[in-house]
């Protein structure tokens, strides 16, 4: 017996719950193929998700999984560009043309889809990054050139979080596009994602007890990022979050956190989500993807 999980015609962080809701029970006991072959676009946030189950279920010692790539062109050159190609090969069986190399010319990915394993690794990404970072969010999203800095750090943060908290490796992508549905403008979005224990378990010895019967997916989240608890008593530790939120909340911008089964987010006030999700499909470890727009001119 082999499971069918289709990727959304449109993936991202709104359609991920379908896709997440595919594999039923963690970790699936029946081979797994990963359908691609209807998917007309892919955020960052989608890229890293497919990578993700298919790190889980390489560590959960499952069969490799076969994934069947887009067949429309434009997206399989996107997706080679961004460097999901050299990466999904090593966790699937890849079914379909693949096309050879990257594309060549400018391009909106400021990070393709990196590994992070390691503290290097998180060095390795901020200064990769930096000569990008500087150009989109001044040049394109009108950012005080300070903000770069800020961007970096912002992105260290997050990227640390795997590090010190999912008890394995994780991915980190970065993309600039315009976000026609929402918002009108120019966007920077950062995707993280993991498969490891997820804020409930990482945070679970620490702080469970005082949640009492409320402790659970949502309790960690909001626990992590409305009260920025740790899981490290030492203090000054678990700020990093809270980083994140004071450089979002000067440029109106939004993270969001979704581990288990709940997703939190920060919601700004060109956005409309939901701050709080519950009772969501089960999905290893945690995502999070960061949204920061091009600034409004002000006029007089």
């Amino acid at each position: 017996m082999t499971r069918v999980i289709e990727v959304p015609t449109h993936f991202d962080d709104r359609s991920f719950d379908t896709f997440a809701g595919g594999f039923g029970e963690w970790p699936p006991g029946e081979k797994v193929l990963v359908d691609a072959r209807g998917t007309q676009w892919a955020s960052p946030y989608g890229l890293i998700g497919i990578l993700t189950a298919g790190q889980a279920l390489a560590e959960a010692k499952r069969e490799k999984p076969l994934l069947t790539v887009p067949t429309s062109d434009e997206v399989k050159r996107y997706w080679a560009r961004a460097g999901f190609f050299h990466e999904a090969a090593e966790l699937f069986e890849l079914h379909g043309k693949v096309p050879r190399g990257g594309a060549t010319g400018p391009s909106d990915v400021l990070l393709d889809v990196t590994p992070v394993r390691a503290t290097e690794d998180v060095h390795g990404v901020v200064h990769k990054i930096s000569e990008g970072a500087s150009r989109i969010l001044h040049g394109e999203l009108g950012l005080e050139m300070k903000a770069t800095l800020r961007f970096s750090m912002a992105l260290s943060e997050a990227c640390q979080n795997i590090v010190e908290h999912a008890g394995t490796g994780g991915w980190v992508a970065v993309q600039a596009y315009t976000f026609r549905r929402r918002l009108g403008r120019r966007v920077v979005v950062i995707a993280v994602s993991d498969a490891g224990v997820g804020f409930r378990r990482s945070l679970e010895s620490a702080h469970a007890k005082r949640f009492g019967e409320r402790w659970g997916d949502g309790a960690a989240l909001e626990a992590a990022l409305i009260q920025n608890v740790s899981r490290f008593r030492d203090p000054g530790r678990g700020q990093g979050l809270a980083f994140i939120k004071r450089f979002l909340d000067q440029w109106e911008g939004k993270i969001s956190i979704r581990s288990g089964t709940a997703r939190l987010s920060i919601v700004p006030p060109w956005d409309e989500d939901v701050p709080m999700n519950e009772h969501l499909p089960h999905f290893p470890g945690a995502q999070v993807q960061i949204i920061i727009p091009a600034q409004e001119v002000k006029t007089r």
